[in-house]
């Protein structure tokens, strides 16, 4: 009984049991399997007749390694390089099952033949197959829009923690960017480049889930049916102001008819850090931070005795990282003092690899009556964290059933739980990395003489004993679907999707404690808290549209959808946060004491908020083409939402598509085989923006609280109330303005197909900054819609797909795009280059020209002398050897960047650009008789980063505790001869110094941020169908994947190029990405 509970209540042993069970059950009928072919025996049935005959595809071309199966049983052959094949054991009425990848299967009834030939069709692809847009579906012959779209296969391909870690580099124009590796950290998305400089907005498009606004983060990736990308204004135009940036329509995994169709995968992963800096070893640093205090003015800060002291640390002679309080020898000294540790911290915190592992089942199947497909997800991740590790688990179950309720209606229900369950240390935070880089010395001991954890301070101690912070997350997702025929090709749907969202979270700050000489505890942190918050978000959306297809004549087609949609959005939210901890073993609210840590009894921390929007639109689509030849596409949408006046709340956005299939034309005929598809497409649409900082900005608020008041009434903060403040009359909607053409081609058969787009945007009334006014005002000004972006880019697809006769099948996809922003208009008359410019591109990077490091002194006098006006002196004084010499661009005897404007920019220029030039992908993949593999690449051709930091230059401006010492920054200027770390003239970083003389932003500095990613490596096996379904299994597929395997850049090694420009990394203050290794295991029933 006690061994059923704990499986119950404890998923991981359970899971570990089934799955011993399971690949024991496996390899024993594997085997069994192998014993019986080796020994030449068939497990069939009593051998009738024997049927020979040849498969052959298409074009006549014989296809080698089709599998020949008896249905029914497991007696089948597979065809050989002539593409010819015999099968014993075939009586009259039996039915032969032909499969091959790439291929429709057959099944074919004998009747008396005893040779049959088989005319094998390819899977309908390319310009054929059926995509998913705006309220329907479509044949990508007769898209006019931008569309990309992802299939199962390659979604499948990757064995990674979330879907649009699975979808990058797969879309051409979708860029996806990892922000760090943390297990709750989410991508970046954005479809064609930066959209928005707004307030209140991200640029993100709209994710739906079989229509529905979801987080594609927290679906499960395995239920995937399809995903398409609407990446212009007129395709995404029927969603109105919510896909102002497009939108990704994400299909998921429905019921077909047949028989029931189990499915098991799981996973198996080990992570480790990339990218992860190397401290100085702890002499170096110490002689690095006397040189950087001493080459501005000051002492030693590491004395005589103490250097002394850290090399016998190192050279063994001593084994205590940390040393008696000199001034109180019952207690040990200060870390920053006296440590003598040689420890890299990053090594100390970090693990050298973490596991996780991932199962999913799902059960599919149905008939003409009812389809139904289930499926239930374990995802059990572990950081990187070696003390007080953190944690992510993630739970999914689905269920979908469609009801064939008469011949004219269906109905379509679908259920989807999700639970997400993260702990973390309560010191990892950002400031923990921060505090790694910037005071994490390797002088610092992990542990006192004793063995204790010791704090000086000391991440380690803060990661182990500070407390854990928890969260929990809950979704649930319910949507009904009921499609009427009343007539042939008018079709008329109605949905109701809901969804709520349950997020609970919880931290503790425990006291810690280290310990004196005796190995009794002592207080370090005396401060204790809780902090509890709970959130929810229910969302209600309901839609009815109307369809009717026709066609007139002969080849004219016509289609009509009229709609009207509706949502709302309600969310409610509150945290209250005690001091005092009674219980450490329990911390709650209930159990802390509210007195903080000197005693003093303090109020508790308490907020809450309701907020809610709601919007409605009105849609409609018009469809015609002249034997898939000529194709035109309207929508027009008439959208209100709840955020703006009553008076600016609606409005209109149109949008209209038109398309030439040249390939269709009679004359083109005879080029049929060698080009099947040239359709020339364009299109123009306008789309709005909801999207503010504000939930009522047109609504005049007063603030209320206690926090604007320091002083007691009666012992107790009274309530107090702020003027309110003022609101725009005048906001109203951004407007996203886009113009799209391209070219849509296909080569050979199909093998060969590819895909050009140029588009414009534009993001016109953009929410900016509020206008300057005289102070005397008394308020803060609102803001108002003053700014307008331009984009402009292009996006490139080819794909060649093709199998040989001996049947290896291999596929080349190549991605190439590119986005460029520029401001059009921007509230800044000086033009001040610390914000926007009117005309200037979005990302550029102004700064100085560098001449070199002055090698010697005469170097540095030569070059002062060019600069008779004042020298260098306007970014620092005391130029020495060592220091960077700056180029005088305009020629005014003197380096400075004059009043940092657009007009007057003195000896500053634009030195590079930040944004993202050219993403890429390749994509690499290879089959043949059971064996697969892929090799993907991702990256970026052309980006610029300036990295102004301590994590970069080592010494920093703000002084020794603003400051890292990492083995790269070892390589700096040393003039003397007889320097401990000996000379070094020819130095990649400048002499350090406390201050920021040497790291203005300049060239010599600048990092090219291109790269080159092997993102993904995969090898795999498929056993054959015949050997599978003798062990009762119909496809058992095996496979070893590795993500993130290597990195091509010219980046400083610590910096990864693709999290880099997360505005954390560029400080080291956030989480590394993973590479990882993982083993999987799929199998059919």
């Amino acid at each position: 009984m006690m061994e059923k509970n704990r499986c119950i209540h404890g998923l991981s042993p359970c899971v570990q049991k089934m799955l011993r069970l399971m690949t024991l059950t496996v390899l024993m009928m594997f085997i069994f399997n192998v014993g019986v072919m080796a020994s030449g025996n068939t497990v069939t049935g009593v051998q009738q007749n024997s049927i020979s005959g040849k498969v052959i595809d298409e074009s006549g071309e014989t296809l080698p390694g089709v599998t020949v199966l008896l249905k029914g049983t497991t007696n089948g052959t597979v065809t050989n390089i002539d593409g010819l094949f015999t099968l014993s054991g075939v009586k009259e009425g039996d039915v032969l099952q032909f499969s091959f990848v790439g291929m429709k299967s057959q099944e074919i009834t004998i009747a008396s033949q005893t040779s049959i030939d088989v005319t094998m069709m390819q899977e309908t692809v390319g310009m054929e197959e059926v995509v998913v847009v705006g309220f329907g579906t479509q044949k990508k012959v007769n898209l006019t829009g931008a569309v990309g779209v992802v299939d199962n296969e390659k979604l499948e391909a990757r064995p990674v923690q979330n879907a649009s870690q699975m979808l990058q580099g797969l879309v051409s124009g979708l860029n996806i960017s990892q922000t760090g590796g943390s297990l709750e950290d989410s991508p970046t998305i954005n479809i064609r480049g930066t959209a928005t400089i707004g307030q209140g907005s991200t640029g993100s498009p709209l994710v739906l889930i079989d229509g529905m606004e979801g987080d594609i983060n927290a679906i499960n990736p395995q239920d995937i049916e399809s995903i398409s990308v609407l990446k212009d204004a007129a395709a995404s135009s029927i969603y109105g102001s919510r896909a102002p940036f497009g939108v990704i329509l994400v299909t998921t995994k429905k019921g077909a008819e047949g028989k029931m169709v189990i499915n098991y995968n799981n996973n198996f992963r080990w992570s480790s850090p990339i990218n992860v800096p190397d401290m100085m070893d702890s002499y170096t640093f110490a002689t690095f931070f006397n040189d950087a205090n001493i080459n501005g003015g000051g002492g030693a800060f590491f004395d005589e005795e103490r250097m002394q002291r850290i090399l016998n640390y190192q050279n063994g002679l001593t084994r205590d990282e940390i040393i008696q309080n000199p001034d109180n020898p019952q207690y040990w000294a200060d870390g920053y003092g006296y440590g003598q540790a040689n420890n890299d911290w990053y090594d100390v915190i970090y693990k050298d690899y973490s596991f996780s592992q991932e199962h999913n089942m799902s059960i599919s199947g149905g008939n003409k009556a009812i389809k139904y497909y289930a499926s239930g997800n374990f995802l059990d991740q572990s950081g990187l964290m070696e003390f007080n590790t953190d944690k992510f688990k993630r739970y999914t179950t689905t269920v979908k059933v469609s009801a064939q309720l008469t011949d004219w209606a269906k109905a379509t229900v679908s259920n989807r739980f999700i639970r997400e369950d993260f702990g973390r240390p309560a010191s990892l935070t950002n400031d923990l990395f921060a505090d790694l880089a910037r005071q994490g010395w390797p002088v610092l001991p992990v542990y006192d003489p004793n063995g204790y954890l010791y704090s000086s301070p000391s991440p380690a101690l803060g990661l182990s004993d500070r407390g854990r912070d928890k969260s929990q997350k809950d979704w649930l997702y319910q949507q009904a679907q009921l499609v009427l025929e009343p007539v042939k090709d008018w079709i008329i749907t109605g949905e109701l999707n809901y969804r709520t969202q349950n997020d609970f979270r919880s931290w503790d700050l425990q006291k810690t404690y280290n310990h004196d000489v005796d190995g009794n505890p002592v207080l370090y942190s005396s401060s204790s808290l809780v902090h509890e918050q709970a959130f929810r978000e229910n969302y209600v959306n309901s839609n009815l549209f109307t369809e009717y297809t026709k066609e007139v004549g002969e080849g004219h087609n016509f289609k009509v959808l009229v709609g009207f949609q509706s949502e709302v959005l309600k969310r409610r939210a509150i945290s209250a946060e005690r001091n005092g901890i009674m219980v450490p073993s329990l911390p709650t609210l209930n159990t802390t004491s509210g007195t903080d840590a000197n005693g003093e009894v303090t109020a508790p921390l308490v907020s809450g908020d309701y907020n809610h929007w709601s919007t409605q639109g009105f849609f409609g689509r018009i469809n015609y083409n002249y034997k898939e030849r000529y194709l035109i596409e309207g929508n027009l949408r008439y959208d209100g939402t709840s955020r703006f006046r009553s008076d600016r709340r609606w409005n209109w956005f149109p949008s209209v598509s038109a398309g030439w299939n040249i390939a269709r034309e009679p004359f083109w005929e005879d080029m049929q085989d060698i080009i099947g598809t040239m359709k020339l497409r364009g299109s123009y649409g306008e789309l709005g923006n909801q999207n503010t900082s504000n939930w009522y900005p047109t609504y005049v608020t007063m603030p209320v609280g206690t926090s604007n008041g320091g002083w007691l009434v009666n012992g107790v903060q009274p309530n107090t109330a702020s003027a309110p403040g003022l609101v725009s009359q005048s906001l109203t909607w951004e407007r996203v303005k886009s113009w799209d053409v391209g070219l849509d081609m296909s080569f050979i058969s199909g093998k060969l197909s590819t895909s050009f787009d140029y588009y414009t945007r534009y993001t016109n009334d953009m929410v900016g900054p509020a206008p300057e006014l005289p102070v005397i005002l008394g308020n803060n000004v609102p803001s108002v819609n003053n700014t307008d972006l331009k984009t402009y880019g292009f996006e490139l697809e080819a794909t060649w797909k093709d199998r040989l006769k001996n049947g290896l099948g291999y596929s080349v996809q190549v991605l190439l795009s590119d986005a460029q922003t520029v401001i059009e208009k921007y509230p800044n008359p000086t033009g001040n280059l610390d914000t926007y410019v009117e005309g200037r591109k979005l990302g550029e990077i102004w700064g100085y020209e560098t001449i070199d490091i002055a090698r010697n002194e005469g170097d540095m006098e030569a070059h002062l002398a060019t600069l008779p006006n004042g020298g260098q002196d306007a970014l620092g004084s005391q130029w020495e050897q060592g220091d960077i010499m700056y180029r005088d661009l305009n020629d005014d005897g003197k380096i400075d960047n004059g009043a940092n404007t657009i007009n007057d920019h003195g000896d500053i220029k634009v030195i590079g650009n930040s944004t993202a030039r050219f993403p890429f992908s390749v994509d690499l993949a290879a089959d043949w008789k059971g064996f697969d593999i892929r090799a993907f690449f991702q990256g970026v051709l052309k980006s610029d980063y300036y990295i102004n930091s301590y994590y970069f230059w080592g010494a920093w401006d703000w002084g020794i505790w603003w400051s890292s010492g990492l083995t790269q920054h070892e390589d700096y200027f040393r003039a003397d001869a007889d320097h401990p770390l000996g000379q070094n003239l020819d130095a990649y970083y400048p002499r350090p110094l406390f201050n920021g003389k040497n790291h203005q932003s300049q060239t010599g500095y600048l990092q090219d941020a291109s790269y080159i990613r092997l993102k993904n490596l995969q090898f795999g096996y498929t056993i054959p169908e015949r050997w599978a379904n003798s062990i009762g299994i119909e496809k058992l597929r095996v496979y070893v994947s590795g993500e993130n395997i290597w990195t091509g850049t010219k980046m400083t090694k610590i910096f990864d190029p693709e999290t880099v420009f997360n505005p954390d990394r560029w400080t080291g203050t956030n989480y590394p990405l993973n590479r990882t290794i993982s083993l999987g295991v799929s199998v059919n029933l």
